[in-house]
């Protein structure tokens, strides 16, 4: 990592930003969850993420520093879970935006998630369905890579990871994912221009690397 001092720090080093503001990393992890991923993964991915945010903050902006890291903390521990394999708890986050189940939430409630989850997702194409199960361990198996799922299915690694992104658009939508969002709460006029705008910026990116 750079060793450069962003303007905004004034006479604070990086290194002492850092340790000041430490105690985000622990409290999105304790709060939010790392998925499947143990505590010290989650620690030191969100650390990085930490770092970036350090590095990228603009005053100027209008935004505090804490909320901004906070997006930065939970993208890179979101990316890290994904590295190593996802789970349930990443699924949920992926269409709904939600790393937790509501408060309180007994096994019951739970439970229910987890099957409208499932019943979702076997709602899907069956090579789409395929994907989603392997990539998110919802079978029997854990999860998967995007190369050891690719080799099972007799895909490319690429060619997984764009079926992934295709099922979760779909999923994502409001139009299929309104009962689920309803027991995560997360079915507001906000969540679902979020989700709408995330499957749009999907489209376009895939538009450009054509």
């Amino acid at each position: 990592m750079s060793k450069c001092t962003p303007k905004w720090l004034a006479a604070q080093t990086v290194e002492e930003a850092m340790e000041q503001h430490d105690g985000l990393v622990h409290a999105f992890i304790q709060r939010q969850g790392g998925g499947d991923i143990s505590y010290e993964e989650a620690l030191q991915a969100g650390r990085i993420g930490l770092w970036h945010a350090i590095q990228g903050y603009d005053p100027a902006r209008g935004t505090a520093f804490s909320t901004y890291a906070w997006v930065a903390i939970y993208r890179r521990i979101h990316r890290r879970a994904k590295e190593l394999g996802q789970d349930t708890e990443v699924l949920l986050a992926e269409i709904a935006g939600s790393w937790v189940l509501p408060d309180p939430a007994g096994e019951l409630e739970k439970k229910l998630i987890h099957d409208v989850l499932h019943e979702l997702v076997g709602q899907l194409p069956k090579r789409l369905c395929q994907v989603i199960v392997g990539r998110f361990g919802l079978g029997a198996e854990p999860p998967c890579t995007l190369k050891d799922l690719g080799k099972e299915l007799g895909l490319s690694g690429e060619r997984v990871r764009q079926l992934e992104q295709d099922a979760l658009a779909w999923l994502r939508h409001p139009a299929h994912s309104g009962r689920l969002r309803q027991l995560l709460g997360k079915n507001t006029a906000v969540d679902y221009r979020r989700a709408l705008a995330q499957n749009a910026a999907l489209r376009r990116a895939r538009r450009k690397r054509r």
